[in-house]
């Protein structure tokens, strides 16, 4: 997707104009509303500080949880505002708590060059997730062009994601967005070989359209995860107590047939009566599995064999985690192939780590300086892969060819 950036707009043309940006700022708070990881907050900081250097005033807008379209204390994103400032101790940071106001409009109009207003929450507004022109409108009142750099929004269709850019031109890609969509469309268009993909989480089904889309161009897939577990079942081995969807077991037959030169299953996995008795974990033959026996990790044979089949690859995509790695010993597989990428991104491949589960364990790992890229957009990053248009790429101006 060749969308204009940020770095495309002549520093002439924006100086002194106001950036509306959309950014995505839903992270996490404890109970005394502070912020307690400020990851997606960084990662918006190069398309702010692009744009203050280039003297614009910068207007913010993001969602923040599920707040259902009502104004609620609990999801305002006051909290988000101060932590911004402190990242941005250099700065003036302004809160509003109000997005679609006379009060929000005259505070981005009194915003001086090189100041940054952040407003209230997108979704206080119950039109937001409708996509509502009369919001739409409403949101372009708020800034001269607009920046769209939440690319963990990008696939839903919403007034501040999609519908404020038919109002507001230009309509650009800031910096996040564009690095996302460049390492994630260099895996479907030009990947590197050897191309492994590793997958893994708790369910097929949600991993369907992701593995139909990769199969024909990876070089190897290697399965982990519950979703494992189905395959095994299609394969007509016992699974015990573990998670099986018993309506993919015939799909997952299918994908075995078509990608038996491509698919790489455990050999073995970590097992135990319950998630509640990891002292009872033990290895087991994924063959010799009992009745009583329920699937959290792979095993240390896979771990073996999946960490041979990375060492090689050249382009490594990496979305789901191995087992329930929340909880130990079951993190072992998870973090193993994260030593395993981090140690072949550091011989020269291009690694590619997706958002949700696998970002997370990648942060608990300590190895995100040691990936290509880690995505901050999981349900974005699937979706993306899978082939699928994003609604808050699409709108957005095509740069020149």
């Amino acid at each position: 997707m060749h969308k204009r950036t940020v770095n495309d707009l002549p520093a002439d043309a924006i100086r002194g104009k106001r950036a509306l940006v959309r950014v995505d700022f839903n992270v996490p708070l404890d109970e005394r509303r502070t912020v307690t990881d400020d990851t997606r907050i960084r990662a918006a900081l190069p398309t702010i500080e692009r744009l203050l250097e280039v003297g614009a005033r910068v207007v913010l807008c993001s969602h923040l949880g599920r707040p259902k379209g009502k104004p609620s204390e609990k999801y305002s994103l006051a909290p988000v505002a101060k932590r911004l400032g402190e990242l941005l101790p250099n700065r003036k940071v302004r809160f509003v708590p109000a997005l679609i106001s006379d009060e929000a409009v005259r505070a981005t109009e009194a915003l001086a060059p090189g100041d940054v207003l952040l407003l209230e929450n997108t979704r206080f507004e119950p039109g937001e997730e409708k996509n509502d022109p009369a919001l739409s409108r409403a949101l372009a009142k708020l800034g001269d062009f607009y920046v769209n750099d939440a690319f963990g929004a990008a696939h839903r269709a919403h007034a501040s994601t999609a519908g404020v850019a038919g109002h507001l031109h230009p309509a650009v890609a800031g910096l996040l967005m564009e690095r996302e969509l460049r390492y994630l469309g260099q895996v479907l268009t030009d990947p590197r070989r050897p191309f492994i993909a590793v997958l893994g989480g708790a369910k097929i089904s949600g991993k369907i359209d992701v593995i139909e889309s990769l199969l024909p161009k990876v070089d190897r897939m290697l399965i982990g995860g519950a979703m494992a577990n189905t395959f095994f079942r299609a394969q007509g081995l016992q699974t015990g107590r573990s998670l099986v969807e018993e309506d993919r077991v015939e799909l997952a037959r299918e994908l075995l047939g078509r990608g038996s030169d491509k698919l790489v299953l455990p050999v073995d996995a970590l097992v135990a009566p319950s998630l509640e008795a990891p002292a009872r974990a033990r290895g087991v033959e994924v063959h010799a599995l009992a009745a009583d026996d329920a699937v959290f990790d792979i095993g240390p044979r896979t771990i073996e064999v999946f960490a041979g089949e990375i060492a090689p690859g050249k382009t490594i995509l990496w979305n789901g985690p191995m087992g329930v790695f929340e909880t130990p010993p079951f993190d072992a597989g998870t973090v193993a192939v994260a030593r395993a990428i981090a140690l072949a991104t550091g011989l020269g491949a291009t690694s590619i780590v997706g958002g949700g589960d696998s970002a997370a364990a990648v942060a608990k790992a300590g190895l995100e300086e040691k990936m290509s890229h880690v995505s901050t957009g999981g349900g974005a990053s699937l979706e993306f892969l899978e082939g699928k248009e994003l609604p808050g790429v699409a709108v957005l101006d095509d740069a020149a060819r």
